[in-house]
């Protein structure tokens, strides 16, 4: 798991709906200005345990069925891009320290 505050249960639901979103909107979602961290980001240091730097493919493992340019829709919710406060400084959840 590459990533602090992983249960491996919620490690293969991510993987899955990242590997399925790589795979079905990844060419949309770059076209629309959607970056790596926007989209797997995690605290550098913590990874998910502060929720409140993870992006869109961390939060919930769920799949995607809609990218537009300021949300990803997903079977349960949607993941806005710019909310105001949001915390900086995420790295990609596969370059969080362990």
């Amino acid at each position: 798991m590459p990533s602090s505050g992983l249960t491996p249960a919620s490690w293969q639901a991510i993987h899955t709906a990242s590997l399925d979103f790589l795979n079905k909107h990844a060419d949309e979602a770059g076209r629309l200005g959607w970056t790596t961290l926007r989209l797997f980001g995690v605290h550098p240091d913590l990874g998910v345990i502060r929720s409140d730097f993870c992006r869109a493919m961390v939060l919930s493992g769920d799949l995607v069925s809609e990218v537009q340019a300021d949300f990803i829709r997903f079977e349960r919710t949607r993941y806005f891009r710019d909310v105001p406060g949001r915390s900086k400084g995420a790295v990609p959840i596969w370059a969080a320290r362990r």
